[in-house]
């Protein structure tokens, strides 16, 4: 199967709904994160939006932006799709000129291997933003 990823408009209320729609079925059980600011992508599985992702301009640095969610169907995991989600925000922080790009995991191995296979470094910021037991990490982009 082919999948494409594209970047969405967010003031496109389609786009709003399937990113909701991904955020309940990919993330039961997590709160949604507002989606009205940032860069998101959805992963196309043909015409079927099958997983998602999101980065917002970090609150914390200037020079930063923080990769804020992610998902993929069951269905379509193991396909590599999360490390191209990571890829492309990436590249979309690059293009917009930021420096570093941040995220945390929490009891998350598959994740948290996306991101080393990435480049991604754990790290210990002063001032937590995640709950305890979460990790850290950084890129310099």
């Amino acid at each position: 199967m082919q999948y494409k990823i594209r970047q969405v408009d967010l003031s496109d209320p389609r786009a709003i709904f399937v990113l909701a729609k991904l955020q309940l079925n990919c993330l039961p059980g997590d709160k949604a994160f507002p989606m009205d600011k940032g860069w998101w992508h959805v992963v196309y599985a043909e015409d079927l939006a099958v997983g998602f992702s999101g980065m917002v301009p970090s609150v914390r640095w200037t020079d930063c932006v923080y990769l804020c969610r992610a998902g993929v169907l069951p269905e379509h995991q193991g396909h590599g799709l999360q490390k191209r989600l990571i890829r492309a925000r990436v590249a979309k922080a690059r293009a917009l000129g930021y420096k570093w790009a941040v995220t945390d995991t929490y009891d998350n191995p598959s994740s948290a291997n996306s991101l080393i296979a990435v480049g991604f470094k754990l790290f210990e910021p002063s001032e937590p933003w995640a709950g305890k037991g979460s990790l850290f990490w950084r890129l310099k982009l």
